[in-house]
């Protein structure tokens, strides 16, 4: 299937003024205006979702699977350390999904070393600010041609 979900976590809304030294200055509005102009050339369908609660974000993942959803594009953003109730979601839907951060979190403090995802991502994209979110669709797109050639 070619519907992508494109999921933010929290803090993410105030991109472009948060830390901009360690996030950049592109908003989250630019962020999802440059991945819909790309995704129809692509031949994906897009939904974007982003919130700074974890049980959302849970619940979306949920529904997600139970809508038949075909991946996810994902920057758990802190919950990347913390969030073991999303991690298992992800886990119990199966959903296929990318894992991108803007910034590099190998490279920072001690505690962003830990991540909850990685092991389930179908890849991750780390540390190229916003145009981690385009490489990411990207990546989807050659994933799921690559899934609809073999099958």
């Amino acid at each position: 299937m070619n519907s992508v979900l494109v999921m933010h976590g929290p803090n993410l809304d105030r991109l472009g003024s948060r830390e901009p030294e360690i996030y950049g200055h592109t908003t989250l509005a630019a962020i999802t205006a440059t991945l819909d102009g790309i995704a129809g050339s692509l031949g994906l369908t897009l939904e974007h979702f982003q919130s700074n609660a974890e049980h959302e974000l849970v619940d979306r993942v949920h529904r997600a699977a139970d809508d038949g959803v075909g991946w996810v594009l994902i920057n758990p953003a802190a919950f990347t350390h913390t969030s073991v109730a999303l991690r298992d979601a992800f886990s119990a839907s199966a959903l296929r999904f990318v894992e991108i951060h803007l910034s590099n979190p190998d490279s920072r403090e001690a505690f962003r070393k830990t991540n909850l995802f990685s092991d389930l991502a179908s890849g991750r994209i780390c540390g190229l600010g916003a145009l981690g979110y385009e490489l990411g669709l990207r990546a989807i797109a050659g994933l799921i041609e690559t899934s609809a050639a073999d099958a």
